[in-house]
């Protein structure tokens, strides 16, 4: 069993010898379980079903506006905004990946999900009342708006882009392959090409929401499916006392081969398998990480990352989006259980091959070289569940691949066209926006699918610890960016630069020495410099992240404030003003003005069969109608409204006391 390092996809290519299609017998077998009538009816069921909620999504929906499209018109409710939230963050990504460290090292990985519980707090309670009095739509507008100039919207732009492609797009696509491989016995780029291509038509058709409409049946499958798969594998293994007494000996019976000397320590489950909290020097997942440095990568997850906040910015006002963020907060207890045990589970049942640590015998089990705990969870499913419900299974994979990606699609259509496409055709048109948006997702399809071959030489590592490391390097800067900039109002714009600038060149040193020397495994440890590679990532977070505190305030105090008149509603001491605020950049209004006479000139012309199927499928059939000044400064007054009902606000305040109530008891239980 590797250790518990993370492993970067090039850095694992020189060690691990991958197989497209996994030779041994085994394997093979298994890709027959799944052509039956049963299965086959259930898979093809639930993408009828899918379609026909995005369908009907799409025609429900306004789409022919920028904010009806990215946005959803501000008018989503509570529940499927929170059902959306779980789903766009549990992707398969999560199946496989936390069910394969939990196989490998225990409960500890489970801490990574429920460190989101105060987070989402946070998010509802202060970080989204901010962004929506700021009138933003995407994250790099609000650096814009708060910090002046363009510098920063672009850098936090290209990078967002950047982190979708190489950390949330890869991750769910290997992960997904794995079960297309051994379920349905597809060639690994043609499944990836048309599950790309199949959730490419619900973000360039639908919008957003479409996206959390599909967003929130795939939640109820994931959960209904893997909910099922949970009872199955613990009456499988006798019972909750009977699996932690089990997977303490879930011992491989081939421990010695290949001319290798493997120490007990690399097979044998560890002594704090089943507590959250671990040593803080010699544990793989160390509870000050857990503690301090997790934190600070949820911080950028889930109250910066645009693919989570744009779900709160559609909500129709702010009780809405703290009942969202309450309900996701509750969801999220649900991995642990659904997720991570289930995958010790599968270690306990399937022990030679989920923990298989010699080498020739990992290649034997699974076609990689490095260890097979990556197939866990894909095992109980082809193992364990009768016929039908392994289609229902299998379309859980499906759904969370699809979620995730959907909603990373369009969150990345709208950074691109909000942020970049605005800066290069400054006049643009509302439909050249919309068709750009839609444009750019096609191109992150390509982008996607030429990644794979890089993604699948990282299959032998954690996949968890793969995506949180990239995390922690990239990051935590800019958690203290808007950390700063939301609750600090003497920091500028010059101290938010050389932040990110010092954070990312920290981040970047440590994450290309991964990438060059590989991070090693309990077999073969990395020859990367102890002075670099050293320090458990989790700790690298922090350290990057105070480090950029320090340069942001350092930098900010030793230059010019900016003049409150420019914050007003853009940092916590001034969110409730009523005075008018002078944009920094007041040109850029003029300057991405859209023609909208020309629009209105092109919508009135005759149009044939094919142009208005055209535009049916893409939400550009109608023109939205001219507005009154008045009526404009109406919308806007509602659109940057974060009042309360009285009776609501006090009902969810004491719903997230009794959330964290719950969540201390959980970590006192587990830790």
């Amino acid at each position: 069993m590797p250790t518990m390092e993370t492993v970067l996809p090039i850095a694992m290519a020189s060690t691990a010898s991958v197989s497209t299609s996994p030779g041994s017998s085994d394997l093979s077998s298994l890709s027959d379980n799944i052509n039956n009538a049963a299965d086959i009816s259930v898979i093809v069921i639930y993408f009828v079903v899918v379609m026909a909620v995005g369908v009907w999504a799409m025609l429900k929906t306004n789409r022919s506006t920028v904010g009806g499209f990215f946005l959803a018109g501000r008018s989503m409710t509570w529940w499927p905004m929170g059902a959306s939230l779980f789903a766009s963050n549990i992707g398969s990504g999560h199946f496989v990946g936390l069910a394969g460290t939990g196989a490998a090292s225990g409960i500890a990985v489970t801490a990574f999900e429920s460190h989101s519980f105060a987070l989402l707090l946070m998010l509802g309670w202060f970080f989204v009342p901010i962004y929506i009095k700021a009138e933003v739509m995407t994250m790099p507008e609000y650096l814009r708006k708060r910090f002046g100039g363009k510098r920063l919207q672009i850098y936090l732009s290209i990078l967002s882009l950047l982190i979708c492609v190489i950390l949330t797009i890869s991750a769910d696509i290997f992960s997904g392959a794995i079960f297309i491989k051994l379920a349905l016995g597809l060639d690994l780029y043609l499944a990836i090409f048309i599950l790309l291509a199949i959730t490419a038509v619900f973000t360039i058709t639908g919008g957003l929401a479409s996206v959390i409409y599909t967003d929130t049946l795939q939640a109820i499958i994931m959960l209904v499916g893997s909910f099922i798969l949970m009872i199955f594998a613990f009456i499988e293994v006798g019972g909750y006392e009977s699996f932690t007494e089990k997977y303490m000996n879930a011992i491989p019976s081939v421990v010695e081969g290949d001319n290798l000397t493997i120490s007990p320590k690399c097979y044998t489950p560890q002594p704090d398998s089943f507590h959250i909290f671990r040593d803080p020097v010699t544990g793989d997942i160390p509870w000050p990480g857990t503690a301090f440095g997790m934190p600070i990568t949820a911080l950028w997850y889930w109250c910066i990352n645009q693919v989570i906040v744009q779900r709160c910015l559609c909500g129709k006002n702010m009780s809405h989006v703290k009942a969202a963020c309450i309900t996701c907060g509750y969801l999220k207890f649900l991995p642990t259980f659904f997720m991570v045990m289930p995958g010790m589970i599968s270690r306990i049942l399937y022990t030679d091959m989920v923990a298989c640590v010699v080498p020739s015998e990992c290649v034997k089990q699974c076609g990689v070289d490095v260890g097979c705990t990556n197939y866990a969870y894909p095992m109980l499913v082809l193992k364990l569940m009768p016929m039908g419900l392994r289609g229902l299974m299998l379309s859980v994979m499906l759904a969370s691949l699809m979620s995730s990606l959907t909603s990373v699609f369009n969150s990345a259509s709208t950074l691109f066209t909000m942020d970049l496409y605005t800066k290069i055709r400054k006049k643009a048109s509302e439909r050249e926006l919309l068709l750009a948006g839609r444009l750019f997702v096609s191109v992150l399809i390509v982008t996607s699918i030429l990644w794979v071959p890089i993604v699948e030489v990282s299959q032998g590592g954690q996949l968890v610890h793969y995506t949180e490391s990239i995390s922690s390097y990239l990051g935590p800067p800019i958690a203290a960016v808007f950390l700063a900039g939301i609750f600090c109002k003497r920091v500028n714009e010059q101290g938010a630069f050389w932040g990110l600038m010092v954070g990312l060149v920290m981040g970047l040193i440590r994450m290309i020495a991964e990438f060059s020397y590989g991070t090693g495994s309990c077999l073969a440890p990395s020859s990367c410099p102890q002075v670099i590679c050293g320090v458990h990532y989790l700790y690298y977070a922090l350290i990057l992240f105070f480090v950029s505190i320090l340069v942001i305030l350092g930098v900010s105090y030793l230059t010019k404030p900016i003049p409150d008149v420019h914050l007003y509603r853009l940092c916590w001491t001034l969110r409730n003003s009523k005075e008018e605020r002078i944009d920094l950049d007041p040109e850029d209004k003029e300057e991405n003005g859209a023609d909208d006479r020309t629009e209105e000139e092109q919508t009135e012309k005759p149009r044939g069969c094919l142009k208005k199927a055209y535009d049916l499928c893409c939400g550009l059939q109608s023109a939205e109608p001219k507005l009154t000044k008045e009526e404009e400064e109406a919308l806007k007054e509602k659109l940057a409204d974060t009042t309360e009902k009285p009776f609501w606000r006090t009902v969810l305040n004491v719903n997230a006391i009794v959330l964290l109530a719950v969540a201390v008891f959980f970590y006192g239980y587990f830790a």
